[in-house]
């Protein structure tokens, strides 16, 4: 594992492994950095699995709390009313999470304006 590592702190993010996702952070990797190949940023998915001390540690790190997951469209905010984490609600809102309705990706990329 190279210092840096943007793939691994996102499976860090996933997997809920906090001390990985401290070390990709004080290595300098960007926290909003969205995976190319399942489109979704490291803070969607630890809100989505459950991690909440990740999601923390991603926000502290200077995680967008308004960065949408490219697959479905979801903003943190989203992720954490839709699985239940209702702690981090309040956490998202008060770092200026706010609701903004969009559609998905592959149903801007159908309309053509996936570009936008």
């Amino acid at each position: 594992m190279s210092a840096g590592d943007w793939k691994d702190l996102y499976g860090a993010s996933l997997e809920g492994d906090l001390a990985r996702v401290r070390y990709h952070l004080d290595a300098g990797v960007n926290p909003n950095y969205q995976h190319p190949e399942v489109m979704c940023t490291p803070l969607v998915a630890s809100l989505i699995h459950g991690h909440d001390a990740v999601a923390r540690c991603l926000l502290d790190h200077g995680a967008n709390p308004q960065l949408r997951s490219d697959f479905d469209g979801l903003t943190p905010l989203q992720a954490a009313r839709r699985y239940g984490r209702t702690a981090l609600v309040e956490v998202l809102l008060d770092r200026g999470a706010t609701e903004e309705p969009r559609p998905p990706f592959w149903r801007r990329w159908l309309s053509g304006t996936h570009l936008a």
